[in-house]
């Protein structure tokens, strides 16, 4: 078994395209192996700024040999038949070249031909010269003289070793018998002059000298040798570990921060990480400013006191070699701090131009920015914030409304800032620093940062009352405006984010356990849409946010069928006490009485059903109690009776666990029921009242929820 080896070396690839491209890669070599017929043992694939590379193990010296059969026409067919049938298999003579075999329905011709393997070096220059030219990127472009070739950047060389030897082959469609020319009227040179090779070459600056390869294992040493670590897991531990112990010698903390270690990690070939000081002229700056100016300009990482604060230390990660108290070390380092001076300066600048205007000064400007074509404004949509965040703060406990009024207003105003224009993710962060500068009260400077929130699963969600409230009517406002104009979220697509603001609802209402009256605050957040008619959205909103709330229960280990089986009874709006229904409903069905009720509900909506597609006609009526005729059918619709008024009663003062044991009571008149009693007798009537009362056991049970919804 043999080895392949296949390296794109070219021009940096974006950090965060590496990952997927490897990948990629590898999907499409692999796919183009089975489909060849050619077993492979294991496949593995690395990226680096510089680079792809992927390793294949254990593939054959050629392709297995194959019989492929074709059935053809039955013997005695009509000429014209057996004419296509050798066209179209290249045959000239079907007593020669054609089988006639027996099957259970006669005899029929097969052809039958025998196809023997080619060598593997023979195929795999079709299967990698297709992978390379199918490569999806994110963003693309075309270079050199005949711009054919879409790469992520300009593709240099292209390394491929088969069996420890070279597997030589230029880089152009229409080589092989497999491949397809792309353009006709174009050449057969290779794409940019580029024919592979068994060279690779190093790092950038530190080895930039071509040398040979002759296997992945020499490949993988001879990296190493040339400064460039070829794994990216390697270099990610690399930066953590030497970050973590510098910081750690300085007296600090490195600040986690999972996203940037992974980009810097596919911006380096060798990595070497330094640290440097932040100029104590700055450390009066907001913690936030000064860490994302780091991050997003420079892709420094933030380190922390003991105390949580932000230190005055940073560390940058170097493609070079360049040890710890070297003359290029400290050469880098100041050339870093240099740089970063000239970056807080210009935060420093934002910072203070912005606070020589109230943030209540700069709502106006917010007219000129839109929001939707449809939905008008930011101005108008805070407009609108304001409206219902006071509306909404009825139903939070502890909120004041004047103080979610004033945080709505204000909540959109750093967006015409200087800094938050520099730096758009810290919008809110800034209002918060702006709106304590000008004197406003906490709550609202804290619900101006927190209305974002949440943003993701992983993302804190607020709990203070001003800041439940706008983040509330920040969220609903978005959802209800975009379902006035029919832009919903379909399939895969979403890019209006309404599922994650749907998401952060739910979170915000369960979380704090909000009684909030949803269908009321939608019908509150469309009134506040003057001049844009639409019909009422409430109902396929709920809907909507039913489908979402499933997504969260069950990563939660709750079942779907529940909530839609509460639900689907109709006029619950309430998560909290929604999500007690369906606790108590699962709690219930979880007992022996449950269970069992819920096999006789099945069992009497199953004779119900059968019944009415026979009868053609429905059994919804009422009951006839001067019409029952035995003492368990009696006894039955005595409680059927009892229960739905114990559960009415129960549900009424939210008590779901007193709903459930109504129910529960109905068990043994049920079974009894089905023990003792004919369904179908002989007597019309009869057959007809006792059907109305198996119907009356699924009404009944519809208080709590809708049964028929129950799966399993």
């Amino acid at each position: 078994m043999a080895e392949l080896l296949v390296e794109l070396f070219s021009e940096e690839i974006p950090a965060r395209m590496q990952a997927r491209a490897a990948e990629d890669l590898k999907r499409l070599v692999t796919e183009g192996l089975k489909t060849a017929n050619l077993s492979f043992d294991k496949a593995e694939a690395y990226a680096t700024p510089r680079r792809l590379a992927l390793v294949v193990d254990g593939l054959p010296a050629q392709q297995p040999d194959l019989t492929e059969e074709k059935k053809g026409p039955k013997y005695g067919a009509p000429a014209k038949a057996i004419q296509g049938f050798m066209k179209a298999n290249g045959i000239k003579s079907l007593d020669q070249e054609a089988e006639l075999r027996s099957t259970d329905k006669g005899d029929f011709y097969f052809v039958v031909r025998h196809i023997a393997g080619r060598p593997s070096a023979e195929v795999l220059p079709e299967i990698l010269t297709s992978a390379i030219w199918d490569l999806p990127w994110p963003k693309s472009m075309r270079w050199g003289e005949d711009n054919r070739l879409a790469w992520v950047r300009p593709l240099h060389s292209v390394l491929a070793i088969f069996d420890g030897k070279g597997l030589p082959f230029p880089l152009q469609r229409g080589i092989g018998k497999a491949a397809i020319a792309v353009d006709s009227t174009v050449g057969t040179s290779p794409a940019h002059g580029i024919t592979s090779t068994t060279k690779s070459r190093g790092h950038r600056f530190l080895a930039p000298d071509a040398f040979e390869v002759s296997g992945f294992a020499d490949y993988r040493a001879k990296l190493a040798e040339a400064k460039v670590v070829l794994d990216p897991a390697e270099r990610r531990a690399t930066i953590a570990a030497e970050a973590a112990a510098l910081a750690d010698k300085a007296g600090v903390a490195l600040k986690e921060d999972a996203g940037l270690l992974d980009e810097v990690t596919g911006l380096v070939e060798w990595p070497q990480v330094l640290i440097g000081r932040i100029d104590a002229g700055f450390m009066d700056l907001p913690a936030e400013v000064l860490s994302t100016s780091m991050r997003a300009h420079q892709k420094y990482f933030s380190t922390e006191k003991p105390d949580g604060s932000l230190a005055d230390r940073f560390l940058v990660v170097a493609n070079m070699e360049a040890p710890e108290g070297s003359e290029r070390a400290r050469t880098i380092v100041a050339g870093n701090e240099r740089v970063l001076r000239a970056r807080l300066a210009d935060a420093r600048f934002f910072w203070d131009q912005d606070r020589q205007q109230p943030l209540s000064a700069r709502v106006p400007a917010l007219k000129d920015i839109v929001f939707h074509a449809r939905l008008g404004t930011v101005a108008e949509k805070v407009s609108r914030l304001e409206s219902l965040a006071a509306e909404i703060s009825n139903y939070v406990p502890g909120a004041d409304r004047d103080e979610a009024r004033s945080a709505a207003r204000l909540a959109k105003a750093d967006l015409v800032t200087g800094m938050v224009g520099e730096f758009p993710e810290l919008q809110g962060v800034m209002g918060r620093y702006y709106a304590l500068n000008d004197g406003e009260a906490p709550a609202v400077a804290e619900a101006v940062a927190e209305h974002y929130a949440p943003l993701g699963p992983n993302d804190a969600c607020p709990s203070a009352p001003v800041s439940v409230c706008v983040a509330l009517a920040d969220k609903i406002d978005t959802l209800v405006g975009f379902w006035m104009i029919d832009e919903k979220p379909t399939g895969s697509k979403d890019p209006y984010a309404l599922r994650r603001a749907a998401l952060g609802v739910i979170r915000l209402v369960v979380e704090n356990k909000l009684r909030l009256p949803l269908t009321k605050v939608f019908a509150a957040a469309q009134g506040e849409y003057a001049g844009l008619s639409a019909p009422d959205v409430a109902g396929d909103l709920l809907d909507f946010f039913g489908e979402r709330l499933k997504v969260v229960l069950r990563d939660q280990g709750v079942r779907h069928d529940l909530i839609t089986a509460v639900m689907a009874r109709g006029g619950e709006d309430d998560l909290v006490r929604l999500l007690a229904r369906v606790e108590a409903l699962g709690s219930f069905l979880d007992s022996d009485d449950g269970a069992n009720l819920l096999v006789a509900y099945r069992r009497a909506a199953n004779i119900v059903r059968i019944e009415e597609k026979k009868d053609k006609r429905a059994y919804e009526g009422a009951v006839e109690a001067g019409a029952l005729a035995q003492e368990e059918e009696k006894t039955l619709f005595s409680h059927l009776s009892d229960a739905a008024k114990g559960a009415q009663s129960a549900l009424g003062s939210e008590d779901f666990t007193g709903a459930m044991a109504a129910m529960a009571r109905l068990r043994q008149p049920v079974d009894a029921f089905f023990d003792e009693v004919t369904v179908n007798a002989e007597d019309a009537s009869l057959r007809e009242n006792r059907l109305q009362l198996l119907s009356a056991i699924g009404a009944t049970l519809a208080e709590v929820a809708d049964f028929s919804k129950i799966e399993g």
